[in-house]
């Protein structure tokens, strides 16, 4: 398994993968996730994207943006034949990683409230949930929001 940026090329490996880590919670939420419907060149462009990869196949996505004072995870996809391995704990292990090296003390991301199983994973993985709020761009849907602090190597 390795984790490595995503290249322009990757662009149609990304958009599958996303599709069909994602395409059990289009019935629950009644329209496709945020994540689905994202337009990934440009995150690829600005080194935004990480594919995880097994056997040379595309098997994890990771999308972390970089703020001025923490991360923001936009999306973690693992492809439904390589879930239940341990690749998302990967990838969230590399965010933190990437957050580190960016010295930033902070890795944020946000959910669907619908996304039970998800909030679950990110809790047992350190997240706490900072709030609830309106998604702004679907009506009716609510978002977690949900940060870890990351301990940033000190320089002796």
């Amino acid at each position: 398994m390795k984790i490595r940026r995503a290249f322009a090329g990757d662009l149609d490996a990304v958009v599958a993968l996303t599709e069909a880590a994602y395409a059990h919670y289009t019935a629950l939420l009644g329209a496709p996730p945020i994540p689905v419907t994202e337009d990934y060149a440009p995150r690829i462009e600005r080194g935004e994207a990480w594919l995880l990869e097994q056997d040379e196949q595309p098997a994890g996505l990771l999308v972390l943006e970089r703020h001025p004072d923490h991360s923001m995870i936009f999306s973690v996809a693992v492809s439904p034949a390589f879930q239940g391995k341990g690749h998302g704990i990967a990838l969230l292990n590399h965010a933190e990683e990437q957050t580190r090296l960016w010295s930033l003390s902070e890795v944020r991301l946000y959910t669907n409230a619908k996304m039970e199983r998800n909030i679950a994973l990110y809790k047992a993985y350190g997240f706490h949930e900072t709030g609830r709020r309106p998604n702004p761009y679907r009506p009716g849907w609510t978002v977690v929001d949900m940060a870890k602090a990351v301990q940033t190597t000190a320089i002796a």
